[in-house]
């Protein structure tokens, strides 16, 4: 049932832990307990509009369902590419139940969590497809489904042993409220405002709270519409200047007052004591495992702190001890963040994505990737380096802060459709919490000036990949797909490559000279690179070949104590290859790595089919 109110919902906010009662059922039953540690975890991020259309819906639409084959490409004139782009910036019609019905597809791929983008009301009048213009923070948008869809979601998520977390916004509201002065920009004093807007857009005048717009107006819950709830300062005109970027509107988004930005002595205005109430409701009401927080660096870390205090205090009473807190922190100062406000893990680092991205594609020395992280925390604890369970690590993703306005996935690049299963591997097979993009499993290769062109519908209907319309994309039989497939298989299976410490490793050609493989000049690299990952006492090696088009070879160095000379290391599945023996080449223990171009390899210590 919808509600107005933030009282409205205090019976479940407030029920005794730790139990709930399903709604219509007198069926109780425990909340879903944490993960022992978040790093074992493959996430999986999409936006529930983009992602899947459930079979019903489909039906009445009158939508194809066939899978993409490369028929259904639709840009032959400028028309027809026009009428694409344009649909890639309004609703196209993805569903909850239609995640659900693809639990199946992620579950193969070897997906552990499931990272669900904003599902919360949007403005009704405006087209905000990705979900972060929020007009009711108590419900979910009809155009995604209702909250029982929600929940259906994430119960048969957890049946399949899957974790949920949920994408929350609390830096903003959707734009609900016009301004007297027509988009007025930051210049530190408040604006005047006309009113709420009205479901249809209009102004409803005064700026006060009103129950006539209810459900579609204003902003919900009642709670939030005092003038004090919102800064009202206009846009944000330089992303780095504070206070600016702390008080200032983004881009229409109305910024919502949360409070100083000081971690110490901070004392919660209305609004955050509102929207914590917000997000202990959906916890109790979905029993999901964790939030991804949007816009971290625009809260400041005394809200920060307090938010984090709060839900991680209401989880433990649920019986949730680790529930997952993700920050997403943009810009410097993202581990800083992170202690200082007690979030559990940082996401949007752009030297951590950005590096990950150009390491297998040749774009980068391996080392400034691997030098973001560190193996024991007393070690560079000022160096802004990261550790297995503090990051969030991922390739694609739905914004691309790092790229600016040249948006475009990882197979937008030449030759990265060649390399993308190498660099997969690597996102899973290095330190942090690794996270999928939605399509990228599939090759997705958008890229435009717009945020909409790293958004395709996996579903197809008018925004498909590829320029395509009428097709879907979950095929399980494409190579990227079988590749993170046969990797997630191994993580599992190998405590080394989720848990274990990590080492960049030397590489000869002559088997001689050994150094960590690096740039010459201002080409790619075209060679070999090479990582170990070391628990107790194993050892597995990680190789890929970031030369798209030819076969390379090289000398890795391995640790003699794990690995001595005349061990042998076998490739592990899918790999067919013969077993390496360990050798001497100039005082390191090695082996010697062969892969076919953009290729990538897995050895561990033993004869083939040793693995755990």
């Amino acid at each position: 049932m919808a509600v107005k109110s933030i009282t409205e919902v205090s019976d479940v906010v407030y029920r005794s832990p730790p139990k709930y009662e399903l709604v219509g059922s007198d069926t109780l039953r425990a909340y879903h307990t944490s993960p022992a540690t978040w790093e074992d975890q493959v996430l999986y991020f999409l936006l529930p509009d983009r992602f899947s259309i459930d079979t019903g819906k489909a039906e009445k639409a009158k939508l194809k369902l066939e899978v993409y084959d490369g028929s259904q490409k639709d840009k032959a004139t400028e028309e027809n590419a026009e009428a694409w782009r344009e649909a890639g910036g309004r609703f196209v019609g993805g569903t909850l139940l239609g995640v659900k019905e693809k639990l199946g597809y992620l579950k193969e791929l070897g997906v552990s969590d499931l990272w669900i983008g904003p599902i919360f009301k949007q403005v009704r009048w405006l087209e905000t497809y990705h979900g972060y213009g929020v007009q009711d923070f108590l419900e979910v948008d009809p155009r995604f489904g209702s909250k029982e869809h929600l929940r259906q979601l994430v119960e048969a998520a957890h049946q399949l042993k899957m974790y949920v977390i949920l994408d929350i916004i609390l830096n903003h509201s959707g734009n609900v409220f016009k301004y007297k002065l027509h988009d007025p920009a930051y210049t530190g004093s408040q604006y005047d405002v006309e009113g709420f807007y009205s479901a249809e857009g209009e102004t409803s005048k005064p700026f006060q709270p009103n129950d006539a717009l209810w459900p579609d107006g204003a902003v919900w819950p009642k709670e939030l519409q005092t003038s004090e709830c919102f800064t009202r300062k206009g846009r944000i005109r330089d992303w780095e200047k504070k206070p600016e970027y702390l008080d200032g509107d983004f881009f229409d988004l109305k910024d919502i007052a949360l409070g100083n930005e000081g971690a110490d002595n901070f004392e919660a205005p209305s609004a955050l004591r509102t929207l914590c109430e917000v997000y202990k409701y959906w916890l109790a009401f979905l029993d999901i495992d964790g939030y991804r927080i949007d816009t971290v660096k625009h809260m400041g870390d005394g809200p920060t702190r307090y938010f984090a205090s709060v839900i991680h205090e209401y989880a433990q009473k649920l019986g949730k001890d680790k529930f997952l807190l993700i920050g997403e922190i943009t810009g410097g100062g993202a581990y800083a963040t992170v202690e200082s406000t007690g979030l559990d893990a940082a996401l949007g680092i752009g030297n951590v994505q950005e590096k990950l991205w150009k390491v297998p594609s040749g774009d980068v020395n391996p080392e400034e990737y691997f030098n973001l992280f560190r193996n024991a925390l007393y070690l560079n604890k000022g160096s802004h380096t990261w550790f297995r369970d503090k990051v969030v690590t991922m390739i694609d993703d739905h914004d691309q802060v790092w790229k600016g306005d040249s948006k475009g996935r990882f197979c937008s690049v030449p030759d990265n459709e060649n390399l993308v299963a190498s660099a997969l591997m690597l996102n899973l097979c290095t330190l942090g919490i690794p996270c999928i993009y939605y399509g990228t499993e599939q090759g997705f290769n958008g890229h435009g000036g717009s945020d909409r062109y790293i958004r395709e519908a996996m579903f197809g209907n008018k925004f498909g990949a590829f320029g395509s319309k009428g097709a879907h994309f979950f095929d399980l039989k494409t190579p990227v797909y079988l590749a993170v497939q046969e990797v997630a298989k191994l993580r599992r299976k190998e405590t080394a490559l989720r848990r274990g410490r990590q080492y960049l490793r030397d590489v000869s050609k002559n088997g001689e000279h050994f150094g960590p493989t690096r740039k010459w000049g201002e080409g790619r690299i075209k060679y070999l690179v090479a990582w170990s990952r070391l628990f107790a006492d194993e050892e597995i090696l990680c190789v890929i070949n970031t030369d798209p088009g030819n076969a390379h070879a090289a000398w890795v160095n391995v640790d003699v104590k794990i690995n001595p000379p005349n061990t042998q290391m076998s490739y592990l599945p899918p790999s067919a290859k013969e077993p390496l023996t360990v050798e001497f080449r100039s005082g390191l223990a090695c082996v010697r790595v062969s892969l076919e171009g953009g290729k990538y390899a897995i050895l561990k210590k033993g004869p083939p089919g040793t693995e755990t």
